[in-house]
C-alpha cells in the first residue's frame, strides 16, 4: 500500500469541516433555512459570522465557545460534531486496505452521521444524503473484490424492499404511518454499503438501541405517553456504522 499519510491527514482535517457542515444542516432543518444560501450568523445578536470564526475546532477553542461580538454561547453540539467528523475519518483510515477504501469509508460514515443528526433534529432524512449514501455504498461494494456491484444492488433492493413492506404493512394494520420513506431510502444505502446479509443484524441492533433508549427515558419520566415519535433512522444509521466496523 502506498504512503497514505497525506491522504489520511487530509481526510481527518476534512472530517472536522464535514462535521461542522452536517451539524449546521441539522440545526437549520427545523426552520427551513438553506445550508447553502443562508450565511452563518449568531443567534444572539444576528451578526454574520466571519470566515475566521468558522474554522472547525480551532475557532471554537479560540473563542471559548462564544460569539466574538455579544458573547452568546455557541452550541456545544457543533463543536462535538466537528470532533466526531474527525473521529469517523480516523475509523475509515484505520480499517481501510486501500486509499480508495479510505475515502469511500469516510464518506459513507459521514453520510450516516449527517442522517442521524437530521433525524434527531427534525425527524427527517434528506434525499440528498440518502442518495449519496446509496451511491457511496455502491462504490464501496465495487471497490471490494470480494463483493462487486451486483451485491450492492441486491443489498439496496433488499433493504429498501423489506422496509417498504414493513411500512405498508404497518399502515394497513394501524391505519397510520409508522415508517417514513426516508427510512426506506436509508436502508437502501445501508444495504448497498454492507450487503443484504448484514441487514438483519443492522435492524436488530437498531431496534435494541431504540428500545433501550426509549425505556431509559420512560423510566426517568422524560417520555410522553402514547404516540411519541422515535427517530428510528438515527438508530439505523448508528447501527450500520457499528456493523460496518465489526465486519
Amino acid at each position: 500500500m502506498p504512503d497514505t499519510a497525506p491522504l489520511a491527514f487530509f481526510l481527518i482535517l476534512s472530517g472536522a469541516a464535514v462535521g461542522s457542515f452536517l451539524a449546521a444542516w441539522a440545526d437549520r432543518l427545523p426552520r427551513g433555512e438553506s445550508i447553502v444560501t443562508t450565511p452563518s450568523s449568531c443567534r444572539g445578536c444576528g451578526m454574520q459570522i466571519a470566515w475566521r470564526d468558522l474554522v472547525p475546532v480551532a475557532s471554537w477553542l479560540v473563542l471559548s465557545g462564544r460569539c466574538r461580538r455579544c458573547g452568546e454561547a455557541i452550541p456545544r453540539r457543533l463543536f462535538y460534531a466537528e470532533i466526531i467528523g474527525m473521529g469517523l475519518a480516523i475509523l475509515a483510515i484505520w480499517v481501510a486496505a486501500t486509499p480508495l477504501e479510505m475515502v469511500l469509508g469516510a464518506l459513507w460514515l459521514w453520510c450516516l452521521f449527517g442522517l442521524m443528526l437530521c433525524d434527531l433534529s427534525d425527524f427527517r432524512l434528506p434525499d440528498s444524503l440518502t442518495g449519496l449514501l446509496v451511491v457511496t455504498g455502491a462504490a464501496m461494494s465495487w471497490a471490494d473484490s470480494a463483493r462487486g456491484l451486483p451485491d450492492a444492488l441486491i443489498g439496496a433492493g433488499a433493504g429498501a424492499g423489506a422496509f417498504l413492506a414493513l411500512r405498508l404493512a404497518y399502515q394497513l394494520v394501524r391505519r397510520r404511518e409508522g415508517l417514513g420513506l426516508g427510512d426506506v431510502k436509508l436502508m437502501a444505502g445501508i444495504g448497498a454499503g454492507l450487503g443484504w446479509a448484514a441487514l438483519p443484524m443492522v435492524a436488530l441492533v437498531a431496534a435494541l438501541g431504540a428500545l433501550a433508549v426509549t425505556g431509559a427515558l420512560w423510566y426517568r419520566g422524560a417520555r410522553a405517553s402514547g404516540g411519541t415519535e422515535i427517530p428510528f433512522g438515527a438508530y439505523l444509521a448508528a447501527a450500520a456504522a457499528v456493523i460496518w466496523l465489526w465486519l
